[in-house]
């Protein structure tokens, strides 16, 4: 039975796949002109709730009622037509088309010429320009979305929820990809949405967002539903106990080990050839240190490491790898020199959808398997990619499961252990935890501390000055391509990150 107090009611959703049972009797009620933040673990079952909701699945139990009314849709557009949509985590924009072809894909404004109908440009650019405008986004309507950045194409996938007068929006991690400004504005957009009586739906795992932009707060474990709270009632640390079961009292792992006074890799007046890229950087990475590349959206540090993986080209500058002078041209090159990548899209450049979880994890390192006939050592390589899920904690019922139905922190360790498997010496790690719940997370910071231990050295970059402060050894910091110089862990605080970080704007 419907409650009229709410604009959408989930009751007892629940779904099971092969091997596990991904929602038990879930129910998800919230209030229109609110924000109902969605919270749990990687694997917990948020998104298949919201995939249930937008009809992407079909809940094997359960009812959904909106506005009153018991709904069940088919697919995406059902949903969409009734007033929801879905901002999803992984962006699904056509790179190659326009800003206001995306945002209108399917309903595109049309005019007439006889009996002949045309799409309507000058029209279809006068609203895309008076809903960006509205929502005081910046962005030229014409502008070819593969060229902008990441945080502009996560605007654009806003503007286009809101385009659709829904009266329910579901967003999916919004601010992973956004600066500290487009932050702040994307919650002017929401204050702005709950007074016209939309209803949001705010999955993330930064916690201090929740806390300051949710009204309530629903907690799932497991496939269950843990409670609901009101989120002034809640705090950092009833949170994240909720969220694991248990009490995490320590954000980041002890760091025990100091790392050497040996130089593993030397970078010498690095430049790219680029106009508007990273140029003049120069560092060096000690064997058994875990090194930080901190700034701002802008500041090159992808491009930097992408470089240094023989992903981009070179114009000037040295690197040297145990003292001795190299040139990485090419992936193959700085994987044969004991070099690892984890990059910062895992849906775009990390994982192979189609493939499974063994797939994925053995791919890296597939001559290792090759047996004397040329054939694959199946045995031996189910073996490690066994050794690998149990390492890593990764949640899936085999490793014949395909990797697009685990969840995104689930992906992103097994990306992992892909590259653990290759046994690196250095390890290239962009953004390695995003998009990952705080339980996850400190399973990888263990392992980062675990392979400095060992005397493995790590780059990573982090947009989470936490993050930095808590797991590197020293800080690099960047700025629109040009290193502004070094923080060690003791001196490190946000502040002196944040002045590095802007040290070269105007």
């Amino acid at each position: 039975m419907s409650n009229n107090e709410f604009i959408l009611e989930m009751i007892k959703i629940s779904k099971e796949f092969p091997g596990v049972k991904a929602l038990e009797e879930v129910t998800l009620q919230v209030r229109p002109g609110t924000v109902h933040a969605l919270m749990g673990e990687n694997g917990a079952g948020k998104s298949t709730l919201m995939k249930c909701l937008f009809g992407l699945y079909k809940p094997d139990a359960g009812e959904i009622f909106l506005n009153g009314e018991k709904v069940e849709f088919q697919n995406a557009k059902e949903a969409l037509d009734h007033g929801i949509s879905m901002i999803h985590q992984e962006l699904h924009c056509n790179l190659f088309r326009n800003v206001m072809e995306n945002i209108w894909l399917g309903r595109f404004p049309l005019k007439k010429f006889g009996p002949f109908k045309f799409i309507d440009d000058r029209k279809m650019y006068r609203d895309t320009k008076e809903l960006l405008q509205n929502l005081n986004i910046d962005i030229d309507p014409r502008a070819i979305v593969g060229r902008l950045s990441v945080s502009r194409i996560q605007s654009i996938e806003i503007a286009k929820a809101v385009s659709y007068d829904s009266k329910v929006i579901i967003m999916d991690e919004p601010t992973s990809s956004l600066t500290e400004n487009e932050v702040e504005h994307l919650f002017t957009i929401i204050q702005d949405l709950k007074k016209r009586g939309v209803a949001i739906i705010y999955i993330s795992h930064k916690i201090e967002e929740i806390l300051r932009i949710a009204d309530e707060v629903t907690i799932l474990r497991d496939g269950k539903k843990v409670g609901v709270w009101p989120a002034a009632e809640l705090t950092n640390e009833l949170i994240i106990s909720r969220m694991v079961g248990r009490d995490l009292t320590h954000r980041f792992p002890p760091r025990e080990n100091k790392p050497s006074q040996e130089v593993i890799l030397r970078v010498e007046g690095l430049t790219s050839p680029l106009f508007r890229s990273f140029k003049e950087v120069s560092f060096d990475l000690h064997r058994g240190e875990i090194l930080g590349i901190g700034g701002l959206v802008g500041a090159q540090r992808t491009e930097l490491i992408e470089a240094l993986f023989g992903l981009r080209s070179i114009a000037s500058g040295k690197i040297y790898y145990k003292g001795e002078e190299v040139k990485i041209d090419s992936p193959i090159k700085a994987k044969k020199m004991g070099m690892a990548l984890l990059t910062e899209e895992r849906r775009a450049t990390g994982i192979f959808p189609v493939l499974d979880v063994l797939e994925n994890t053995s791919i890296a390192n597939l001559q290792k398997y090759v047996k004397p006939n040329k054939l694959l050592d199946e045995k031996k390589r189910r073996a490690e990619g066994k050794r690998a899920v149990q390492m890593l904690s990764i949640k899936t019922p085999s490793l014949r499961t395909l990797i697009q139905d685990l969840s995104g922190g689930n992906q992103q360790k097994v990306l992992f252990a892909r590259w653990l498997l290759t046994e690196p010496e250095i390890l290239l790690l962009d953004e390695p935890t995003r998009g990952i719940d705080v339980g996850a997370k400190y399973e990888i910071y263990s392992i980062m501390t675990d392979l400095a231990k060992q005397g493995k050295s790590i780059i990573f970059i982090s947009s989470e000055m936490p993050e930095l402060i808590g797991m590197a050894d020293r800080i690099m910091v960047m700025c629109e391509g040009r290193l502004s110089g070094f923080v060690s862990g003791e001196e490190a605080t946000q502040e002196n990150i944040m002045r590095l970080a802007t040290q070269f704007m105007a």
